[in-house]
């Protein structure tokens, strides 16, 4: 006997298009999984610039308060987004407190599920959207500087970068798309070779150090860049970051490729690792910011925790 979902009913937000077009290809499955299930379901298709967090707000005014991203971590960042709200008092905090989020990934670009043991197939994911199984999780919050030179702010789920790999991603961001894993390797060479290394102090709640940044992780997630496990000590409910500064030479970023893919890359000399709920940093020269797969700005930048801001569907 089937039942209908315990949280209502359920708005999947979802880019077609993501994953190489595989949640395109795997969206009839799951729909029809989810609806055989008893749960009601409508869709609304989202694209880049996706307009997913308006997406993810017009739900929760609605009254919908079982959302679920389908696309990769850059479809999650804007529905989270969409979740949060901007308090007069100029805090944070979730529109619906009490909403479920649940996520549905393809292709390489969806490490946040990875955390979870998520990165599964339809049939399995949609087994898990159709119980009642919920786990409070953090966001995470970064200040920085836009394109425009003004402050700006976002919240992000799986992860937040500084220096070469926020670099990196604006980089692929601009590659050709039919140039595919060379466009990819040619952005991560330009980014190696317009590396600014600088010595820099990077605060976080008990300390600070004054150290030459490669590329700053700030993990409340384990994995990025297509299942390597950069943050193997971040755990997304203990409201803290895993925060590892990459202070070796340039080349650092690619002898250690191997190692950060299995998780192995520490301790090493070269890195300088903290659990910590805030993380600040502002170099002479401004760097580049990017989180969940996202170009956002450059420094100076502050990150701090909402914690267990969102129910995720596990």
């Amino acid at each position: 006997m089937t039942s209908p979902s315990p949280f209502g009913p359920v708005r999947l937000i979802a880019d077609p298009g993501a994953g190489r077009g595989g949640v395109g290809r795997g969206l009839p499955a799951l729909l029809t999984r989810l609806r055989d299930a008893g749960l009601t379901v409508d869709v609304v298709e989202v694209g880049r610039p996706a307009p997913a967090a308006a997406a993810a707000r017009a739900a929760l005014d609605e009254g919908i308060g079982y959302l679920v991203a389908a696309g990769d971590d850059r479809t999650l960042h804007e529905v989270v987004n969409g979740m949060v709200d901007l308090g007069d008092d100029g805090g944070l905090r979730p529109v619906a407190p009490d909403a479920v989020l649940g996520v549905v990934s393809s292709g390489t670009d969806g490490d946040f599920v990875r955390t979870f043991g998520l990165d599964r197939s339809v049939e399995v994911i949609a087994r898990h959207l159709t119980g009642d199984a919920t786990m409070p999780v953090d966001l995470g919050v970064v200040e920085y500087v836009d394109t425009r030179g003004r402050p700006a702010r976002r919240v992000f789920a799986n992860l937040a970068e500084v220096g070469y790999g926020a670099d990196l991603i604006r980089r692929s961001a601009g590659a050709p798309r039919l140039l595919g894993r060379l466009g990819r390797l040619l952005s991560a060479y330009a980014a190696i070779a317009r590396l600014d290394r600088q010595e820099t102090a990077v605060a976080v709640a008990h300390t600070t150090v004054t150290v030459p940044v490669v590329d700053l992780v700030v993990a409340n997630g384990q994995f990025y860049a297509g299942g390597s496990k950069v943050a193997p000590r971040a755990l997304p409910d203990d409201g803290r970051y895993n925060v590892l500064v990459f202070t070796g030479q340039r080349s650092q970023v690619f002898t250690l490729t191997s190692k950060i893919y299995r998780g192995e890359h520490l301790p090493s000399p070269d890195i300088v690792e903290f659990q910590s709920a805030t993380v600040a940093l502002a170099p002479p020269n401004p760097l580049p910011v990017a989180a969940d797969g996202q170009a956002l700005g450059v420094t100076p930048a502050r990150f701090w925790l909402l914690d267990t801001a969102v129910r995720l569907k596990i």
